[in-house]
C-alpha cells in the first residue's frame, strides 16, 4: 500500500512514500521551493517529517517555535542556519538541531537545487501551516498573526543573500 492509496485515515501504519512524492499525492509549492509531506501525525503530539526541494535560493523568515524542536538534515546542496547568534554552513549529510524557543532562520544558498529533510517535534500546528501557505504558490508571509496562531513567533526577515 503506498500513501497515495491509503489517504490520511492511515498514517497509523506502514506506509510508502515515493521518491518525490508527498504522502497525500500532493504538490505544494513556497515560490522557491516545493514541499512534500513524508511523515504526518496523528496527533499534535507526533513527529512531522517534510522535505523541502529547492530550485531557487532562499529561506523562511526569522522564527520560533513555542514548543517544536525542528531538526534539519542536509540531503542535497548547500544551505546556511543561524540558531540565535550562531552560524552553521550545512552540506549534504549534515543535520543541525534547532531547540524549542530559539530563534532561527535559514537558507539554500548553493547553486543548483537544494534538498533537506525538515522534521518538527512535536509536530504542533506546522502541518495546518504548511497547509495554509503553501495556497499561495510563495513564501510564508511576513504576517505575526498567522506565525502565531500556528505556534511560532515571527521575529524577522529572512536572510540577506548575496
Amino acid at each position: 500500500m503506498t500513501a497515495s492509496d491509503s489517504g490520511a485515515s492511515a498514517m497509523s501504519s506502514s506506509i510508502l512514500v515515493a521518491a518525490g512524492q508527498d504522502c497525500f499525492g500532493e504538490r505544494r509549492s513556497l515560490g522557491i521551493s516545493e514541499i512534500a509531506f513524508k511523515v504526518v501525525p496523528t496527533a499534535p503530539s507526533g513527529l512531522l517529517v517534510l522535505e523541502n526541494t529547492f530550485h531557487a535560493k532562499g529561506g523562511p523568515a526569522r522564527h520560533l517555535h513555542y514548543a517544536q524542536d525542528e531538526w534539519f538534515y542536509a540531503l542535497e546542496g548547500e544551505f546556511v542556519v543561524e540558531l540565535g547568534d550562531e552560524r552553521f554552513a550545512l552540506q549534504p549529510g549534515d543535520s543541525l538541531l534547532a531547540p524549542r524557543q530559539l530563534s532561527h532562520v535559514w537558507a539554500h544558498v548553493g547553486e543548483g537545487r537544494g534538498r533537506m529533510l525538515i522534521a518538527f517535534l512535536p509536530a504542533g500546528q506546522m502541518e495546518a501551516f504548511f497547509r495554509e501557505v503553501t495556497k499561495a504558490n510563495a513564501m510564508p508571509p511576513q504576517d505575526p498573526a498567522l506565525w502565531r496562531s500556528h505556534g511560532m513567533e515571527l521575529l524577522g526577515p529572512p536572510l540577506a543573500l548575496s
